[in-house]
């Protein structure tokens, strides 16, 4: 099992709720900050001692306070961590439940593992350090039909512009003005109408109102 774990968690509660769950696995070497910067910090310190740290649990997004930090979120530290550790088994402990993030950060973060703070999390994290100290990338079954059926249907750059746009209040009508405008094509109503109606009927959605809160909680958008 892993022999030194840093945990990153904004919320005291939650980071004591991570290190209980730690203790049951019987792993006392762990070290918790509150701060992305602290995180940092403390994962080179490891480097420069030769005692680097096997796990990092972090969460997504923090809260901003009166001490002003260099990174900002989750992200950002998982960036700046694996140009350290490039090697560093990292697993992430969010609330966040779009899809499209988090198959971001399994596709274009690297991390190992995700576990949505939600009922019964403390299991499903004993599970995904098990199973990543396995070298398996771990994601909950709940979520992990979500992110299958975001890679079933490849939406497009421009399926998201006309998306997006949509989501800004743009009405259909108007989007071939700013689709010219960006030279963006095809850029014609009718062709505009044809994408968006295609997009509706594959996803089994009625109208554009439902097919931005669809790509919203997706987080495509």
């Amino acid at each position: 099992m892993f022999k030194k774990i840093l945990i990153s968690e904004d919320h005291e509660s939650i980071n004591i709720s991570v290190q209980k769950t730690l203790e049951d696995l019987k792993i006392d070497n762990f070290e918790y900050v509150y701060y992305c910067d602290d995180a940092l910090s403390k994962a080179q310190k490891a480097i420069r001692e030769k005692k680097p740290y096997d796990l990092l649990i972090t969460d997504l997004y923090y809260e901003e306070d009166h001490h002003p930090q260099t990174l900002k979120d989750g992200r950002e530290l998982i960036s700046a961590i694996r140009k350290e550790q490039p090697d560093l088994k990292i697993i992430v402990f969010s609330a966040e439940h779009k899809s499209g993030i988090i198959d971001s950060l399994f596709n274009d973060y690297g991390i190992n593992g995700y576990v949505r703070k939600a009922r019964h999390d403390s299991k499903e994290l004993k599970k995904a350090i098990a199973s990543v100290y396995n070298n398996e990338n771990y994601l909950s079954l709940d979520l992990k039909q979500d992110v299958k059926t975001l890679n079933n249907y490849e939406f497009t750059n421009y399926d998201i512009t006309l998306v997006s746009l949509l989501s800004q209040g743009v009405l259909q009508k108007n989007i071939p003005v700013f689709l010219q405008n960006n030279n963006i094509k095809p850029n014609s109503l009718s062709s505009i109408e044809k994408k968006l109606n295609t997009l509706k009927e594959d996803l089994g959605i009625s109208n554009n109102e439902q097919l931005v809160a669809f790509c919203k909680d997706l987080g495509i958008i």
